[in-house]
């Protein structure tokens, strides 16, 4: 095989651990590119994000626990106003079939309260993930910068 052939081919199979190492699946759910952001020292509070692939019946995410924080919940952002507020969502977020849901930052998130120690760009932390009926799915959160607004396109599909 020729040089360029073989380094293609290396290159390719990068891409394509790069993508499944940010994919997970619980029954007909897909979630990709988990992150957080990294706080501040002293910062009491983290959000988290991802993408939710529903390629089934609809379904609900209930709850989410990591060893990050003493207190995990589910938010969203609202207007009051004129000012945008956090709320958190009781009944968790809705995962309409046959669709995709992102929690992105200023939109829907899971909010880390009570951090244990700050969030440190470059770590990664266990997130357990609890869905109404496709059940429990951990997935691994990668840290990125202070003021990262999605995550690293090392996480991006290829």
């Amino acid at each position: 095989m020729s040089f360029i052939k073989h380094f293609t081919l290396l290159a390719l199979l990068a891409c394509a651990g790069a993508t499944q190492a940010a994919d997970y699946t619980s029954g007909n759910l897909r979630i990709s590119q988990p992150w957080a952001r990294a706080t501040a020292p002293g910062a009491a509070a983290g959000g988290g994000f991802l993408k939710i692939d529903n390629k089934g019946p609809a379904d609900r995410l209930v709850s989410a626990n990591a060893g990050v924080s003493k207190l995990v919940e589910l938010h969203t952002m609202r207007m009051d106003g004129n000012i945008m507020r956090m709320a958190k969502l009781e009944n968790g977020i809705e995962l309409p079939a046959g669709q995709s849901v992102e929690l992105k930052p200023g939109g829907l998130h899971v909010m880390f309260l009570d951090l244990k120690a700050p969030l440190k760009e470059g770590e990664s932390f266990p997130l357990r993930l609890k869905f109404e009926k496709a059940g429990e799915i951990t997935v691994d959160v990668k840290i990125e910068g202070l003021g990262a607004a999605m995550p690293a396109q090392s996480h991006h599909q290829h």
